[in-house]
């Protein structure tokens, strides 16, 4: 799976069907001009376009390490768009979307997934710790799980609270190198027992062409940051190397993972 290119689809939205309200970030079902319907998440939200690159980055990141996520796909917003919604909230959001966007292949019929009522082996358990840890993931805990059951197999949603060292943007080589406190809370962390067994395999799947085809994935007009004065290009670039050098200190957050399941028991 991860000797293949990865390229993404483009989409036009043809139709709003409903807001999906959760979080802040007010993301919406709607259907494209292929007739599947898409989770869609707006340049126009919250953290804006950083959120879009956490979800592009951290959702091909785990579908290189053999992970289930959706299908994601860049999804275009006319400017006429949303001229008819009636919820002013709505209105502002598609207006400030303009352009190119992201969405999920929507999992008709899926169930959120339930520590209780679900128990996950041990080895997929370890892979999507060990992925949380390496993409800095603060949002997949006991409350918020940001995963689900669909035909009886576990799929990884909602990667945008990840790499969230891009929103300050400073000092991101010690952001790299450091371990991942949250990880304490990870809702898998009980099953993550074969991390250190896994970690060589996971470190091998992140090479350094394969980083490189996933940050050139990053659309150029969504680095085009007022809040900075680097290039689109400098910004991949920083992208490119926190990713390589967080792998290539990967030991310092497994060791980490060790020690959070040590107060488990």
């Amino acid at each position: 799976m991860s000797n293949n290119k990865i390229e993404l689809r483009t989409i036009n939205v043809t139709r709003y069907i409903t807001p999906l309200r959760e979080g802040g970030s007010l993301p919406a079902l709607a259907e494209g001009n292929d007739d599947f319907k898409y989770v869609l998440k707006f340049r126009g939200a919250g953290h804006g376009v950083k959120a879009l690159i956490a979800e592009l980055l951290g959702g091909e990141i785990a579908r290189t390490l053999g992970l289930r996520v959706p299908e994601l796909v860049f999804a275009n917003l006319d400017e006429a768009f949303g001229r008819s919604e009636g919820d002013e909230e709505i209105q502002d959001l598609l207006k400030g979307s303009q352009g190119l966007n992201l969405a999920l292949h929507f999992l008709s019929g899926a169930l959120t997934f339930d520590p209780v009522v679900t128990q996950i082996d041990e080895e997929p358990a370890s892979k999507i710790v060990w992925l949380d840890a390496f993409t800095t993931n603060i949002d997949r805990t006991v409350k918020n799980t940001n995963m689900l059951i669909w035909h009886k197999e576990l799929w990884l949603i909602d990667h945008g609270a990840t790499f969230y060292f891009h929103h300050s943007w400073d000092n991101w080589e010690k952001a790299a190198k450091s371990p991942f406190p949250y990880i304490k809370d990870h809702v898998l962390l009980p099953q993550a027992s074969k991390v250190d067994e896994l970690n060589d395999e996971m470190i091998s799947l992140l090479n350094d062409e394969k980083l490189k085809e996933i940050t050139d994935l990053i659309p150029v007009d969504w680095m085009q940051w007022e809040d900075s004065d680097l290039t689109p290009e400098e910004i991949r670039n920083v992208y490119l190397q926190f990713l390589i050098l967080r792998r290539d200190s990967a030991q310092n957050f497994v060791t980490q993972i060790r020690d959070a399941r040590k107060t488990l028991v």
